[in-house]
């Protein structure tokens, strides 16, 4: 089951006007939802609180750089 979305989908700052970005919600436990911006109305994929995290932390560390 999906957890259910709390508040706004938002988008960085640093995003460009054409749209070719995702948007990022929270979920009611405590993790995110992610949707590409240019099909709002389409799939999204969620992520429970502790796999975002670690996400994060991957990001910080580099782990994902080509």
């Amino acid at each position: 089951m999906t957890p259910e979305i709390v508040g706004p989908y938002w988008k960085s700052s640093y995003s460009m006007q054409e749209g070719n970005c995702v948007e990022i919600a929270d979920t009611i436990d405590n993790g995110r939802a992610v949707r590409d911006s240019k099909d709002q109305r389409g799939a999204h994929l969620t992520f429970t609180g502790g796999a975002w995290q670690t996400f994060l932390q991957g990001v910080k560390r580099r782990e994902f750089d080509r």
